[in-house]
């Protein structure tokens, strides 16, 4: 289940299926991300075909991202069966 959000835009999508912040054309697998991190209970769960489910060495506390569109991911932390922090970056 999603316990908090870093990033507004996508707490807007999660809430309303829209948002000014997160670009319209990554609505759609943003939101498909946000409903299986919301619905899953343990990190296995997530490891989704397409969605490349992996850890982010670069962070401590681990992060985890998952790829939704070209240089977008989403990332988040894993902790007792919840996601917080949940974040859209884009790497370059």
């Amino acid at each position: 289940m999603i316990q908090s959000f870093a990033h507004k835009g996508l707490k807007e999508l999660f809430a309303t299926g829209a948002s000014r912040r997160v670009r319209p054309d990554l609505w759609k697998r943003c939101a498909q991300i946000l409903d299986a991190l919301n619905a899953a209970a343990d990190l296995s769960e997530l490891a989704l075909p397409g969605l490349r489910l992996h850890p982010d060495s670069r962070y401590r506390p681990k992060r985890w991202r998952m790829d939704v569109n070209g240089p977008w991911r989403i990332t988040f932390e894993w902790e007792d069966g919840e996601a917080y922090k949940v974040d859209l970056v884009q790497d370059h």
